[in-house]
């Protein structure tokens, strides 16, 4: 485990209605760090994070964090900030009266709240927005408000769950400039996400969480050069969505989707055809290619192993449990 580390939980299991969501989970998050996690939908993420912030009490295993039990005592919750999908936010009060109430009902001195406004504020990029009404602001200010009204209280864990659903590619470029300097007051840094280009950017470390365990925790860098040391990958770009014809032709050539109009294989693709030969043996079968690239493996290709060579396990998957 990380010497002194911000979070740290030892053997944690969770159940909700008999359902087990998280079964003997070993992790620890170093100060300064930033780690991406990773899973389908009914992993648990989610549940994790709740339990990182003291909403959720485990049925095993320990919960620590800045070396107290977030569940149980109040002092430790202070030192956790908790930013949820949802928008946690008074429509009718500006940014900043915003993040006054909050600084009251954090309990910080009356001395200490305009200061500690003012850094939330700066350190989310806000300050040109802060006396504007939240209800009439952007999506993308409003998350970016939603992660300052956490930081008031200088945190030693920051949890953010998909924290840039919905926005636009401008909005998620400076929700990202506000995520990549959180570690340099000393935090370690949690982020769920579906977006492995966010956490390419973002995170110095990987975390794959499906059916309740850990599946993959390492170094973000040494993962990528393990998999960048090896072939490249083909990504072939659809003009339209492929048809049940046209999917049943890219799937003999070895593709997998990766989203409606892309698909992705490692390098030996239909016999080991060329470029050329691919293009014209997928248009021979009906694909409506628009074109074929040649890129280097990316966490998306290492996720996807990780979670295919899992056995499944149903148990809690997709299960919903209250805030």
């Amino acid at each position: 485990m990380t010497p002194d580390p911000a979070a740290e939980v030892r053997d944690l299991a969770f159940s909700y209605r008999s359902h087990r969501i998280l079964d003997g989970i070993d992790l620890a998050l170093a100060r300064g760090e930033t780690a991406a996690l990773l899973g389908p939908n009914g992993a648990g993420k989610t549940s994790l994070m709740r339990l990182l912030a003291g909403r959720l009490v485990p049925q095993a295993g320990r919960v620590r964090v800045a070396g107290g039990d977030p569940a149980r005592e109040p002092g430790i919750r202070r030192a956790i900030a908790w930013v949820p999908q949802e928008i946690a936010l008074y429509p009718r009060l500006t940014a900043r009266e915003n993040l006054e109430v909050f600084a009251r009902l954090l309990g910080l001195p009356r001395a200490a709240r305009a200061p500690a406004v003012a850094r939330a504020l700066a350190r989310a990029g806000l300050e040109a927005a802060a006396d504007r009404l939240v209800g009439v602001l952007s999506g993308g200010y409003q998350r970016r408000a939603n992660i300052a009204a956490s930081l008031l209280g200088e945190p030693a864990l920051v949890l953010l769950d998909e924290p840039t659903q919905g926005v636009d590619q401008a909005a998620r470029a400076a929700i990202h400039a506000v995520l990549e300097r959180l570690p340099e007051s000393g935090a370690a840094v949690l982020i769920a996400t579906h977006d492995f280009a966010e956490a390419e950017r973002l995170a110095d470390r990987v975390l794959v969480l499906q059916d309740g365990a850990l599946r993959l925790d390492g170094r973000l860098a040494d993962l990528l050069a393990g998999l960048r040391a090896g072939p490249p990958e083909h990504e072939v770009a659809l003009a339209e969505a492929a048809g049940p014809a046209a999917a049943a032709a890219l799937r003999q050539a070895g593709f997998h989707p990766a989203s409606p109009l892309t698909w992705r294989a490692g390098s030996t693709v239909a016999g080991g055809r060329d470029g050329a030969a691919l293009l014209a043996h997928l248009r021979r079968h009906g694909v409506p290619v628009r074109e074929i690239r040649v890129r280097e493996p990316g966490l998306d290709g290492l996720y996807r192993d990780v979670t295919e060579a899992a056995p499944p396990d149903p148990v809690g998957a997709d299960l919903e449990i209250p805030a």
